[in-house]
C-alpha cells in the first residue's frame, strides 16, 4: 500500500478576474428618477408641506432606490448575441 506524500510545491494561481460593473443604463435612469423624487420631496418639505413631502421622500427612499439597485440590465453584447439565430454556412 502506497503512503501519500505531502506535495511541497505550491501553485501560484492568478487572481480572479474582476467582474463587470453590475449597473447598466436602466439602473442609472432609476437612480435619476429617485434623485429627482428626493429633490422634489425636500423642496416640498422646505415649503411647509407636512403631508406630501414625507410621502414623496418615503417613496423615493423605500421604493425607487431599491428598484434602481435590484433591477437587472443585460449588457449590450449579450442582448444582441442571444437574440440572433446562429448562422449556417
Amino acid at each position: 500500500m502506497a503512503i501519500p506524500t505531502k506535495n511541497t510545491k505550491t501553485r501560484v494561481t492568478a487572481p480572479k478576474a474582476v467582474e463587470k460593473w453590475p449597473f447598466g443604463r436602466k439602473n442609472y435612469i432609476w437612480f435619476g428618477i429617485s434623485l429627482l423624487a428626493m429633490v422634489i420631496g425636500y423642496v416640498l418639505l422646505g415649503t411647509g408641506s407636512d403631508t406630501l413631502a414625507p410621502f414623496v421622500l418615503v417613496v423615493a427612499y423605500c421604493v425607487l432606490v431599491p428598484i434602481a439597485l435590484l433591477i437587472k440590465d443585460e449588457p449590450k453584447s449579450e442582448q444582441t448575441s442571444s437574440s440572433e439565430e446562429p448562422k449556417l454556412s
